[in-house]
């Protein structure tokens, strides 16, 4: 069992078995509550809570299976953090190695059960039940544990397992849609920093550029007051700000001299170009790069391309990554420039205060320079040759 701290050393009080009523607004509530949630440890949190109340546990554990490694592990353990176990250990491992469950009512009379943990916390394992998840496909991704029935009884009955049973064949698909969900959204995150990428290195950008725009957009949003997920969304996306490039031509896009007037409209529509091949997507982190793309070139006052927006009519996405852009353009070496010193980037940002960029978003760059000058010593471009 798990190693739990000593200051959840305590004598647990004591309940009556739910009637039906209660059980069916315990599983009401938190079916409803699982469903509408995206975030994984959120889920497991939900999981862990709903079989703690519906068989009266004084602990549960979620497990997940980690294949790759061989070890079982939760994030959600009640008095506990992570832990990780080798996969096949202990009363959790075995039902688990055997796909079924078990109910069992002194696990001091059980040798698969290891007593030292209880031994170092003064926790004492009484009555233990194990159910295993199954996924869509049949394979085991996990298993609840509960711990210790809160009754005068003591024990766990044939019921708790039915009752867990139920709740782990419903928590079991929600868990792997969760998961899914998790997988795909890491996937996109990938290929949306992969094509920014692209877009930048045809312009002899380096893919630390990338990363540096996502950092600075991220300490801005944080900044401004946004939440984190909100600041993470524009992270992830901002690093499409120019993936329009890909369609300019390399006379204009690598040109090392100052562009002509017709030239210059021509890397004008790189922001065109990239809302539109991102507007069309359903996928939120894409839409939000859409934005990014089409209005990070816009000015406050409305001198900007390509729509020449003004102020608050520029997206607050493309008013956040506009700063960061230019902090790092300014900052690294280009083709038809050197690197500015730090003092004459500062200047130039007072300067444009309430021109070219958003007076709140300068101050908060004027208060988050540190934290941007940490990412970008973070993300030095290498010395090439």
């Amino acid at each position: 069992m798990p190693d739990y701290p000593r200051e959840f050393e305590r004598e647990p009080a004591l309940r009556e078995e739910l009637t039906p009523e209660q059980m069916l607004r315990i599983i009401f509530d938190y079916t409803a509550k699982i469903a509408n949630e995206r975030n994984l440890h959120n889920v497991l949190v939900l999981m862990a809570n709903m079989g703690r109340e519906m068989i009266l546990a004084d602990r549960c554990t979620v497990w997940l299976v980690d294949y790759k490694r061989g070890e079982l592990f939760t994030t959600v353990a009640h008095g506990v953090s992570e832990i990780r176990v080798p996969l096949g250990s202990g009363l959790v491992g075995h039902s688990i190695a055997l796909g079924q469950p078990l109910l069992i009512e002194d696990a001091y009379q059980d040798p698969r059960h290891n007593a030292e943990n209880d031994r170092k916390t003064g926790y004492r394992t009484k009555s233990v039940i194990t159910v295993p998840f199954v996924g869509n496909d049949g394979s085991i991704i996990g298993a609840y544990q509960a711990v210790n029935k809160m009754t005068k009884e003591g024990v766990f009955t044939q019921r708790d397992l039915e009752n867990l049973s139920l709740a782990a064949s419903y928590a079991g698909k929600s868990l792997e849609s969760v998961m899914l969900h998790e997988e795909i959204v890491a996937t996109q995150k990938e290929i949306i920093f992969r094509m920014g990428e692209i877009g930048e290195s045809r312009s002899k950008e380096t893919g630390n550029h990338v990363k540096r725009v996502a950092e600075y957009s991220r300490i801005l949003a944080l900044g401004l007051g946004l939440p984190q997920e909100e600041a993470e969304k524009i992270r992830v996306a901002s690093p499409m700000h120019d993936i329009g490039k890909v369609a300019i031509p390399d006379a204009v896009l690598k040109k090392p001299g100052k562009l002509t007037d017709e030239e210059y409209e021509i890397m004008k529509t790189h922001t065109t170009i990239g809302y539109n091949l991102l507007r069309g997507s359903n996928r939120e982190l894409l839409r939000t790069a859409a934005h990014i793309a089409h209005e990070h070139h816009e000015k406050w006052d409305g001198t900007g391309y390509p729509r020449g927006l003004k102020g608050e009519e520029i997206h607050l996405y493309g008013r956040i990554t506009a700063v960061a852009d230019v902090f790092d353009a300014l900052g690294s070496d280009r083709v038809y420039k050197k690197a500015w010193e730090l003092e004459r980037i500062i200047n130039l940002f007072r300067e444009e205060r309430g021109r070219h960029f958003d007076p709140k978003l300068v101050d908060v760059f004027m208060e988050q320079l540190p934290r941007m000058l940490e990412a970008r010593d973070r993300y030095k471009d290498e010395l090439q040759e």
